[in-house]
């Protein structure tokens, strides 16, 4: 996700504070996948079940509240974006955990799709694969600027063909976008990673703004992460 900061002359900066900047965007990751996965397994419970579900005699589908549960996230990530754009760290941050809150209870179909052995395995893969590139993405001495307009663009394309296979309910256009998904979201990890270490380096003494990047950017990690996990347990995943 791209945020519009003020633009300042880079400037070179021990690298004592660059791992720091990175380590609080980190907890703020792994917090937000925390709460994720708490409240996608609690979404599966009773009393919470009946809520974002309307169960009928020969369907399940979602109820109102699942529907809001479901595009609330959506709406959150442009609130989060203009609070961001204004400098407002305590909105950024509210508007974040409650982001991650509610993005966790439009996955619980992951807990009643996948065995949880499976989800388990899936998530630690996805958790080694991040590391490995997003340390890559941050040593690589490679500008990776146009790789991620390349990457958002192919994005762009597998969201149409997402779409698209709601109608058609094509099994091979299903694995063709699952196949995409993981090479497009291998490669946004390590791009998110460099342009935040450009932005890091940019943003001079201002605290303000570094406090605003650190959310933006476990944002962005955080979305890069989830959906790379989504699309390979599309592969890995054993279902019930």
């Amino acid at each position: 996700m791209n945020i519009n900061l003020p633009q300042t002359k880079a400037v070179e900066r021990p690298a004592e504070g660059l791992r720091a900047f990175f380590g609080k965007i980190y907890q703020y990751m792994a917090g937000s996948l925390v709460l994720s996965s708490l409240t996608a397994y609690a979404s599966t419970k009773e009393p919470l079940v009946r809520l974002l579900y309307s169960v009928q005699p020969d369907k399940v589908s979602l109820s109102v509240l699942g529907w809001v549960a479901l595009l609330a996230p959506f709406i959150l990530i442009f609130m989060i974006q203009n609070a961001a754009g204004k400098l407002n760290a305590a909105k950024t941050n509210f508007y974040f955990w409650l982001f991650a809150a509610l993005f966790g209870l439009s996955m619980g179909s992951v807990f009643t799709v996948y065995t949880p052995a499976s989800v388990v395995q899936t998530f630690l893969i996805t958790a080694v694969s991040f590391l490995g590139l997003s340390t890559w993405g941050s040593a690589t001495k490679r500008d990776l600027t146009g790789f991620g307009s390349f990457l958002v663009m192919g994005l762009i394309g597998i969201i149409v063909a997402m779409i698209v296979n709601i109608f058609m309910a094509s099994s091979m256009i299903s694995f063709v976008v699952s196949v995409l998904g993981v090479f497009i979201f291998a490669g946004l990890i390590a791009y998110d990673t460099q342009r935040l270490k450009t932005l890091y380096y940019q943003s001079q003494e201002n605290a303000e703004i570094q406090n605003v990047m650190v959310v933006t950017g476990a944002l962005s990690l955080y979305l890069d992460f989830v959906n790379l996990f989504q699309f390979l347990l599309s592969f890995l995943g054993d279902r019930r």
